[in-house]
């Protein structure tokens, strides 16, 4: 009897705590036939919330669900006849995801109707297919659910394929026509360099609006909060043959939380095992990564090409700029033959290239490359930093566009890296002579390159940091893919230190090349 009345008492406090946060929001916003959700409605939660402590979510799973295995959690489904706003034949559905094993913390989520009023979408038992798992489900009530995804019918009408999902703290990740997912981005990034360790801040509740019966694009509203940070979010989301997500934010400091050291806005994350410059031995496959490359184009109009690689500890590499005009991590390399997985289809997986809107002011591009054992570990990360600081009482407002790119990708309009490749054919040089002078050869194609009249003169422009000295750079045609090539050869002065490394080509001291930048890791 004490433990049934025990279990009688935290069911009704978890319903307490799902009623102030629904209802109890709803009510403070004022959200009624004279008061209809909106942006500025959500802003005022954002801020509300980042006025209060932060407070650790209670909610507990029940033991059946806390417990199963990775293979239990893929057994259970969602019934696809049940997706949100199927019956109305909609162009978007909406599925959600099961809590279990490492999705332990219920997000709330809601429909957001076209008069602006809300309507919750509570977890029902019945909107699943438990496959071979054999729960007593009787006690469960509205657990909330672990994450949602949308559909649309991206490659044929007859089919709606998954879109975004989002699923986990504020990871979502999109597809356009034909790709497979790969990377994924963020809501926001703090301190993953920096600080006191990371925090990763959440999406806690979801506003999906119904669209229209003719729709192109469908929107998601959404709360962030974490221990230092509130914010709210608008996802304005237009399918294609490359989707793009157009992404709102307004953050706020929490009241009282300590200082935050790396504030990552549109962050992406990847990873990346081997590849061209890095390739994997015994792997029989040449190359094994999601992205192959961060492009940034400058405030000042500057292209640069950092191709990524798997460190042997923590590296970080900034970019400092004013009013960037872009940044991404890029899939550049869309042939088959450079992966060899019939399962994996690396050559599948989007790029994302983010463009701001408006001004973004000073600040800068973070990359953040870890070590992996193996493919199954994200170990890239890429963000702006803005200079100012987010300070309380001072929201941060920003805009900006993501587009996942396929086959058809944002490019320079001069001429770009089409593969980077370290390493000597025959030399005369020892192993250790290789390594204390390595050698470098990039291959650059492009309108800019394609306009040079035969017998041009086209030159090399290398340079190092302090601890790197260039012994070597020439440029010449490539006859087997008309494009040109340059090789370098650069002498390391401290092998414990990295050299920071530059090159692009010149014709008549006009730049026809995006700027490769690489980072020769310490040996």
């Amino acid at each position: 009897m004490p433990r049934l009345f025990q279990r009688l008492i935290q069911r009704l406090q978890q319903q307490r705590r799902h009623l102030a946060i629904g209802l109890g929001a709803a009510c403070l916003l004022g959200f009624g036939p004279a008061h209809a959700f909106d942006w500025d409605q959500l802003t005022h939660l954002a801020q509300v919330r980042a006025s209060e402590p932060w407070r650790e979510n209670s909610d507990k799973l029940p033991d059946a669900l806390a417990n199963i295995s990775y293979d239990q959690l893929r057994d259970i489904r969602f019934r696809t006849e049940r997706a949100t706003w199927r019956e109305q034949n909609l162009p978007f559905e909406g599925q959600y995801f099961h809590l279990g094993l490492y999705q332990t913390q219920p997000v709330r989520i809601h429909e957001l109707l076209a008069d602006g009023q809300v309507r919750h979408l509570p977890y029902r038992v019945e909107d699943f297919n438990f496959g071979a798992n054999r729960f007593d489900t009787t006690a469960w009530g509205d657990l909330g659910h672990a994450g949602f995804r949308l559909h649309y019918p991206l490659n044929n009408v007859a089919y709606k394929d998954e879109l975004i999902v989002f699923l986990g703290a504020s990871y979502f990740r999109a597809l356009g026509a034909q790709q497979q997912y790969g990377l994924s981005a963020r809501g926001l990034a703090i301190d993953t360099v920096g600080g006191q360790g990371e925090e990763f801040p959440r999406f806690t509740e979801f506003w999906l609006q119904r669209p229209a019966p003719d729709a192109k694009t469908v929107t998601v509203f959404a709360l962030l909060e974490s221990p230092r940070v509130t914010g709210a979010y608008r996802f304005d989301i237009e399918p294609g043959f490359n989707t793009r997500t157009r992404v709102q934010l307004r953050l706020f400091a929490r009241d009282g939380a300590p200082a935050i050291h790396t504030l990552g806005i549109a962050p992406l994350t990847s990873m990346f095992l081997s590849g061209e410059n890095q390739p994997m031995p015994g792997d029989f496959r040449p190359e094994v990564h999601d992205s192959d490359g961060l492009m940034l184009v400058t405030g000042e109009g500057e292209w640069l090409w950092r191709p990524l690689q798997r460190p042997a500890s923590l590296t970080v590499s900034s970019f400092a700029t004013r009013q960037p005009r872009g940044f991404g991590l890029m899939q550049r390399d869309r042939r088959f033959s450079s992966y060899e997985d019939v399962e994996a289809r690396y050559e599948r997986r989007p790029s994302a290239w983010v463009t701001p809107v408006g001004d973004w002011g000073a600040g800068r591009v973070e990359l953040v490359q870890l070590p992996t054992p193996d493919e199954t570990h994200d170990n890239v990360v890429a963000y702006w930093v803005p200079a100012q600081a987010l300070q309380p009482g001072q929201p941060l407002d920003l805009t900006y566009d993501i587009a996942w790119q396929g086959d058809e990708q944002q490019r320079p309009p001069a001429s770009w890296v089409t593969q980077s490749r370290r390493g000597y054919g025959f030399t005369r040089l020892s192993a250790d002579e290789q390594s204390a002078q390595p050698q470098y050869v990039l291959d650059f194609a492009g309108p800019a390159i394609d306009a040079l009249p035969a017998g041009a003169e086209v030159r090399a422009v290398v340079s190092t940091n302090a601890n790197g000295r260039v012994l070597e750079a020439i440029a010449y045609p490539n006859p087997a893919t008309r494009s040109w090539r340059l090789s370098l050869r650069v002498a390391r002065i401290d092998p414990a230190q990295p050299v920071e490394l530059r090159a692009f080509l010149q014709h008549q001291q006009h730049t026809v090349s995006e700027t490769w930048t690489h980072l020769l890791l310490p040996e």
